[in-house]
């Protein structure tokens, strides 16, 4: 007993002065993040054009708050302790084809986007808890770095950088996405009026490692088998597979990220399936299904796919309406202009084994009902890209790019890497005031292809 109350003493001084060092460097990054140029700051950020940072799947802050108490407010998204139990409870939705809304189980829930440090704080560190900040589990620092940066240059929150957070599980065409965005560039332009704000006030858009085509390997399964974030021992801590799986079924934004059916890929996505044969005595096939037939795949696999919630049985089956609204984001999507006064860069993810084909089962272990699908590991062919994004996907935007570049980094170390910061900071024209922000990636800069 006496040993175990040292060790845990120990652990505690230990905990307390790595505890202080913290404080005192957020203290420091505070000061430096509030203005430490003094008088000639509002002078210089007068000729700096505002920055708004937009997340992309998963990348949002998520809080569930009860419409009958009002003092509710969880976050639900991001969070490491406890994770599994509040994503269920609060997180697991059905889309209503009436609205187009994906909406909580619980009708007395509602999940808001936090709108703390004009829109910055949803997308920084997507999990702000003492415990992620003394371990520094950079897997959730997500924009961090990049906000730290750009303050380092002189932005300034709320005046010429700002953030906007969304709901990930809704459309990306749905209303509320829209009309947020919509009101974050008024906010930062001061201006208004729909379309005519993005031709008029934004000058240059700068995308990092979009699924312009889709993202083959990764949505195909997320549909089937469901999506984890991350590996190994940190995934105890995390959204199992499964519990994120069920969330995925119903949501659009999800669906809208299926390989793009009337791209010319170079070779088209495949899913594969090892199955016995009923009609052929259980002999045992390779089934192919292309990305223009993968529907009849998903609702055979789907189709007895259900989840438990309050003691009720609530069925998850492919969701053809959510299938059909996707369609049309897609053909909208694929006619998509940029007003000529708009400044067009790309920058996507190289190097890295970016799952494309999937196939599951195998000869010697075949799928007898395709249900099956849904609790398998699947099995990946890779092509180059970020990881989760193919390059053939990212580099096909459809538009006058004036740059685009490949960066020898992962999905989402994109964001926090060296080479990254340094093609923003030429794009937007500014420098770092400071040389002392800590670096936590620096790659190789792949291929710069101007069209």
């Amino acid at each position: 007993m006496i040993g175990a109350a040292a060790a845990v003493g120990l652990r505690l001084r230990v905990l307390r002065r790595h505890l202080v060092r913290r404080l005192q460097a957020r203290r420091s990054r505070r000061r430096r993040r509030s203005g430490r140029r003094g008088g000639g700051e509002e002078e210089e950020e007068g000729g700096r054009e505002a920055v708004v940072l937009v997340s992309g799947m998963g990348g949002s802050v998520l809080h569930a708050r009860r419409r009958s108490n009002p003092r509710f407010d969880l976050r639900v998204w991001v969070r490491i302790l406890a994770a599994n139990a509040e994503f269920k409870k609060y997180l697991w939705s059905l889309y209503n084809p009436d609205t187009g809304y994906v909406e909580p189980l619980d009708d007395d829930v509602e999940i808001v986007v936090p709108e703390d440090d004009h829109g910055l704080f949803a997308i920084d560190i997507l999990d702000p808890s003492w415990f992620v900040e003394i371990l520094h589990l950079s897997m959730v620092y997500h924009f961090h770095d990049m906000i730290d940066m750009l303050i380092d240059c002189g932005y300034k929150k709320g005046t010429t950088l700002f953030g906007y957070g969304y709901d990930f599980r809704q459309s990306n065409r749905i209303d509320k996405v829209m009309v947020g965005l919509q009101a974050k560039l008024e906010t930062a332009y001061k201006a208004s009026g729909g379309k005519k704000i993005f031709a008029k006030y934004v000058n240059k858009w700068i995308c990092i490692a979009c699924p312009f085509q889709g993202a083959p390997g990764c949505i195909n399964d997320s549909l089937l088998t469901g999506l984890q974030f991350v590996y190994g021992f940190e995934s105890f801590f995390f959204v199992s597979r499964w519990v994120m799986h069920q969330l995925l079924v119903e949501c659009p934004s999800i669906y809208e990220m299926l390989p793009n059916p009337k791209f010319k890929w170079k070779e088209a996505p495949i899913v594969q399936v090892w199955r016995k044969n009923p009609e052929k005595d259980g002999v045992v096939e390779l089934v192919l299904y292309e990305a223009t037939d993968c529907v009849s795949l998903f609702e055979e696999a789907l189709r007895n796919n259900e989840l438990k919630y309050n003691g009720k049985t609530v069925a998850l089956p492919f969701n053809m309406s959510v299938f059909k609204w996707a369609t049309e984001t897609r053909r909208i999507l694929d006619n998509a202009k940029l007003p000529d006064t708009v400044s067009f860069y790309n920058i996507y993810g190289t190097s890295y084994d970016t799952p494309y084909d999937v196939c599951y089962g195998s000869e010697s272990s075949p799928i007898g009902d395709l249900s099956e699908v849904c609790h398998t590991m699947p099995a990946y062919t890779y092509v180059d890209g970020d990881g989760t994004v193919p390059i053939e996907s990212t580099m096909a935007d459809g538009f006058a790019a004036k740059e685009r570049v490949g960066i020898k980094a992962d999905h989402r170390g994109l964001l926090c890497d060296e080479n990254v910061f340094e093609l923003l900071k030429k794009w937007l024209g500014v420098k770092e005031e400071s040389t002392q922000r800590r670096r936590l990636s620096k790659s190789k800069v792949i291929d710069s292809a101007p069209l």
